[in-house]
């Protein structure tokens, strides 16, 4: 399926990277692992490698961000203390968060050497729930489908209802993953900026200003206002800027106004969480690497985060092909072709 820009569209104001993914961020990757089985399983794993070798002994900066707090993520508290990032990042579904952990650990422990006995391991595994199309109790991801994620890792990896985001929704549509990114000059100095989104929240869907859901129809209050379990969605972002991971976290909560620009009111069960990563090491080794960019300079990054994360949430939508799964639940895609016509009528030419 067609992504959101290349149906003619460009939102935003900074331009993207040659990918428009994360996978601009030079090194990162992406790999999936989908479980479609029968008539109720849909539900998959996700893996974002920022591409260091022996990342347990050199971590990266990082920091989290809590939209709304409801969810279950493993291996938030160890980034939001030490602000580091020693492991690739996992998506799954919210029961399965056990299991991915588990992978990410024996990951980890097969490809790192000289471990010192006793030394530990801080997976980071987010999760949505795919429950209306997933029968989330029965628990089928295994570590193994970790091991398959990673071996399946890509910069140009597939979008939409795959991996994570194989049994996810957004505005009660057919979501899933997205990407986007965005390149721009910083104190003199290229970088580039990308986020990967796994969507499963609802709210008034909202497409360059212009209220999408409410056009076709899709937003009445009762709608628009979130059943119990409703919600969710996770946002992973990647850059190869010099900053540290208190610079990180200051744009990790710039997410939440993308979020928002999309229709997203984090709503009482959602579960948004972002995380911030850099490949420039200089946020730990020092001034050896150069200095941090100033705090005064990141006012062009927290407008990529926005934009970067606005584009992925549209991505997933265009991209996500219709679903059915447990129960007969069914999300169909978003319709591209009523949706564009409503854009080119409604935006300023």
């Amino acid at each position: 399926m067609p992504r959101f820009r290349d149906l003619g569209f460009a939102p935003g104001l900074l331009p993207p990277g040659p990918r428009n993914s994360i996978a601009d961020v030079e090194g990162v990757t992406v790999g999936h692992a989908t479980r479609v089985e029968g008539e109720a399983i849909r539900t998959g794993v996700t893996l974002i490698d920022p591409g260091v070798l022996g990342l347990l002994h050199r971590p990266l900066p990082a920091a989290v961000a809590v939209g709304n707090g409801f969810g279950k993520l493993a291996g938030f508290t160890q980034i939001a203390e030490l602000g580091t990032l020693e492991t690739p990042i996992a998506l799954t579904n919210t029961l399965a968060v056990g299991p991915v952990t588990q992978g990410v650990i024996e990951l980890v422990l097969s490809t790192t050497p000289d471990l010192t006995p006793g030394q530990t391991i801080n997976a980071v595994v987010g999760e949505t729930n795919d429950g209306f199309l997933n029968d989330i109790h029965r628990i089928v991801i295994r570590p193994a489908d970790v091991t398959q994620a990673h071996e399946r890792r890509t910069p140009d990896f597939a979008l939409g209802a795959v991996g994570a985001g194989t049994g996810t929704s957004a505005f009660g549509w057919k979501g899933g993953i997205g990407t986007a990114s965005r390149v721009l000059t910083v104190a003199g100095r290229p970088v580039a900026l990308g986020a990967l989104v796994q969507t499963n929240f609802g709210g008034a869907l909202t497409i360059m200003g212009i209220p999408v859901g409410a056009l076709l129809g899709k937003t009445s209050f009762d709608q628009f206002v979130a059943k119990p379990g409703d919600g969710s969605c996770m946002v992973v972002l990647a850059t190869d800027a010099p900053l540290s991971a208190r610079q990180l976290g200051r744009i990790a909560r710039r997410v939440f106004l993308g979020l928002a620009r999309t229709g997203s009111v984090m709503a009482h069960g959602s579960g948004d969480y972002a995380i911030a990563f850099t490949t420039h090491r200089a946020g730990i080794e020092g001034e050896s690497l150069g200095p941090c960019l100033p705090d005064t300079d990141l006012t062009g990054l927290f407008l990529a985060a926005v934009e970067t994360v606005e584009e992925s949430v549209l991505d997933a939508l265009f991209t996500a092909e219709p679903v059915e799964g447990r129960d007969g639940h069914r999300l169909e895609q978003l319709p591209a072709d009523e949706v564009i016509a409503l854009l080119r009528r409604h935006l300023p030419r």
